[in-house]
């Protein structure tokens, strides 16, 4: 009997989100804020938070939380979606990572303390025993060795591990079972590449499934040695796109842990993103599974 259904591992931050009315401003200029909401940040926190909306069981792992307004109101928020938090400690006199997102028409802008982290190596140590005890591993490869460490317990112990954005030679890509490369990672790291070439240099890296997401152009998806599959993503009018992305991933999480094949996982993760991308903040409010069920009924009829 597996203590929960996934463990998830990355980057966990405090994240305040500001609604801006109209355009973003250019240098120099005036914006005017409509809304400020404190949410959560970072990938492994959001995907958790939308996987426990759908009714699995998550126990999270990641960077360091400082012992003050913003590592408290986080841990909170992810303890108040039943989410297991006990690895994440809050450290007297430790800043964690912070996050503003300045949301405007047409546009989504953020500043964070990510590299910073990145630079200090604030995270914790995985635990095998809390690898071992999953169904599913979602994993944000931010941390590269101990998210690589994780993926290997993972793949020895049989389990599935579901990760994003990385590149096709990092070895991470051996111990996956779906990998999920968004539109912004591609143009970031490979803006010479054809993304057909691309996709097959991942297929090769994989033995799983190797996703394609291009925002609301169709996704790519196959694994190695198939031909790519097409999935048009359901059009909504969006409201807060912010955590759409970490909402497909939870959903393709979501997919294995039910067993499902390739084609019924892209979609559900489809609706899910498409789904939090109406609300906001988006990821606070993601939906639970009998409203992507009911969105993709009422879509298909």
């Amino acid at each position: 009997m597996k203590a929960h259904d996934v463990y998830s591992y990355g980057v966990v931050s405090s994240s305040t989100l500001y609604s801006l009315r109209g355009a973003f401003p250019d240098p120099e200029g005036y914006g005017e804020i409509e809304d400020v909401r404190h949410m959560t940040g970072g990938e492994a926190a959001n995907s958790s938070i939308v996987l426990s909306r759908l009714g699995a069981q998550v126990k999270i792992d990641g960077n360091w939380l400082g012992d003050d307004e913003s590592g408290r109101r986080t841990k909170a928020t992810l303890s108040d979606y039943q989410i297991d938090t006990t690895r994440l400690q809050l450290r007297t006199g430790y800043k964690g990572v912070q996050e503003a997102v300045f949301t405007a028409q047409g546009s989504r802008t953020i500043f964070g303390t990510y590299c910073r982290l990145l630079e200090d190596g604030d995270w914790n140590t995985p635990q095998e025993s809390d690898v071992t005890q999953a169904k599913v591993v979602c994993l944000d490869p931010f941390f590269a060795r101990p998210a690589s460490r994780v993926a290997e317990i993972a793949f020895n112990a049989g389990i599935p591990v579901v990760t994003v954005d990385c590149r096709y030679d990092d070895p991470l890509l051996g111990h996956t079972s779906a990998v999920v490369i968004a539109e912004s990672y591609i143009k970031d790291n490979y803006p010479e590449r054809e993304p057909a070439e691309l996709f097959r240099r991942f297929q090769a890296a994989t033995s799983g499934l190797v996703i394609f997401t291009f925002g609301d152009a169709p996704v790519w998806y196959a694994n190695p040695g198939e031909t790519v599959n097409y999935f048009q993503p359901y059009s909504v009018e969006p409201v807060d796109t912010s955590g759409g992305g970490d909402s497909f991933r939870a959903g393709i999480v979501y997919g294995l842990l039910k067993g499902w094949d390739d084609h019924r996982m892209i979609d559900f993760a489809a609706a899910v993103a498409a789904i939090t991308c109406t609300r906001s903040p988006g990821v606070l409010h993601a939906p639970t599974y009998d409203e992507v069920l009911d969105f993709m009924d009422a879509r298909k009829s």
